[in-house]
């Protein structure tokens, strides 16, 4: 369990830098925090 969670986050945290670095929106991240705050 611990290691599936862990790589979906890790997986998660890849897509999110890149999707930042790549300049697409912030409404991305804001999205993902909500989802976050909400588990």
């Amino acid at each position: 369990i611990w290691k599936k969670k862990g790589y979906l986050t890790a997986v998660k945290a890849l897509s999110l830098a890149k999707s930042v670095s790549t300049g697409h929106s912030k409404s991305f991240f804001v999205q993902q925090t909500s989802n976050r705050i909400l588990e």
